[in-house]
């Protein structure tokens, strides 16, 4: 299994998160906020198994944003595997900063290179624009993570070819599992956005993936292990259409 979106160094105890998704056969890629942190979480981590480290750049973080913090990213690029957290926000938190978001995104969303690596994005309160912009620049190897926009808008963003990713704390929420079931089996990753997402009253902790396989096995009739089967397939599809990009 590959949890798609984790916030590894926002755990406590990050080398304990680490060993429980070794044990329980999950992948993590770690997602960070600015290439600052990518460059850290990257020196920390080395070349370990099972952890791609992602290149991002947090859309509430865009007003700190300087140029010269966007030059780096981009400088950055080549050597990433993956990118994120990127995205757009415009609940109250980020509606203030929607011009140095969209900026930000776009210059981004621009350059080739980031067309060739799968990126997880955010999009809380900014779905419309969000997948119109990934739409525009050709991005099929975009997973929009936790999506919590109207369910009407699904139909869209599938057709822009872009992807889904289901957490545990999706799975309680009524109208989440509204966006699930409206999600065709070929589309669906994994994430935990852990620690900022809860599971049974506690941070999400990539090992949690075993809920949202039941979850998911529940909601499409299947045996867990096919479910298993139809997410690792989808995970080689998404990593071929950035290839193909």
């Amino acid at each position: 299994m590959l949890d798609t979106h984790c916030h590894l160094t926002g755990y406590k105890d990050p080398a304990e998160v680490l060993r429980e998704a070794a044990d329980a056969s999950v992948d993590i890629v770690a997602v960070t906020e600015d290439p600052g942190e990518y460059r850290v979480m990257r020196t920390r981590l080395g070349r370990r198994p099972g952890v791609h480290t992602a290149l991002g750049m947090h859309p509430l973080r865009a007003h700190s944003f300087t140029p010269a913090d966007l030059a780096r990213f981009l400088r950055m690029l080549p050597e990433a595997t993956w990118i994120g957290e990127i995205g757009l926000d415009y609940s109250p938190a980020g509606r203030t900063t929607r011009r140095a978001q969209l900026r930000i995104l776009e210059a981004i969303l621009a350059d080739p290179r980031a067309l060739s690596v799968p990126m997880t994005v955010h999009s809380r309160g900014a779905e419309v624009d969000t997948i119109t912009r990934l739409a525009q620049s050709g991005a099929t190897a975009a997973i929009l993570h936790w999506y919590t926009g109207p369910a009407n808008l699904v139909d869209d963003a599938l057709a822009a070819g872009l992807w889904f990713s289901v957490n545990p704390a999706m799975c309680h929420s009524a109208k989440a599992r509204q966006v699930i079931d409206a999600l065709p089996v070929d589309r669906v990753m994994l994430e935990t956005d852990g620690p900022f997402a809860r599971h049974r009253g506690r941070p999400a902790r990539p090992s949690d993936l075993s809920a949202v396989i039941a979850h998911l096995a529940a909601r499409w009739a299947l045996a867990p292990e096919d479910v298993v089967c139809r997410l690792q397939a989808n995970r080689l599809q998404l990593l071929e259409r950035g290839e193909d990009t």
